[in-house]
């Protein structure tokens, strides 16, 4: 069995996970990352993309947007702007925002924020890959 270690996910409008797990795999500005208890300490930017939390009844996979980490050897602790279980995305409201944001990208328009259309692409695809 793993050691365990706290991992706390903290939205604006709730907590959204507070128990002991074994394992955290998400995406960072720097990569993928997987935190096991006594990790080194550290904080990192978090990306869109899936977060995996390895429970010790098996793992469970979320969708968690852009946000902070910090890493201490007992406890992780992610800020994020929003994290999502699967049962609780809109699976045709993601896909419309994946088109939208796949038109205003297409459209090479200088009204157009590409940056901004990119990163509702890819909280749009995260949010697909999850609710699958």
């Amino acid at each position: 069995m793993a050691e365990l270690f706290t991992l706390q996910i903290i939205t604006p409008d709730r907590i959204f996970y507070d128990q002991p797990v074994e394992m955290v795999e998400l995406t960072t500005t720097e990569g993928q990352m997987g935190i096991y208890a006594r990790h080194i300490p550290l904080t990192a930017v978090v990306s869109p993309g899936i977060l995996t939390i390895h429970q010790e009844d098996g793992p469970r996979e979320a969708a968690l947007m852009s946000g902070f980490i910090q890493v201490l050897p007992e406890k992780v602790t992610i800020l994020a702007e929003v994290a999502e279980w699967p049962e609780d995305i809109d699976e045709n409201r993601a896909k419309e925002a994946k088109a939208r944001a796949e038109r205003r990208l297409k459209s090479g328009s200088p009204e157009v924020d590409m940056a901004r259309a990119e990163m509702a692409l890819k909280r749009a695809i995260v949010r697909l890959e999850v609710s699958k």
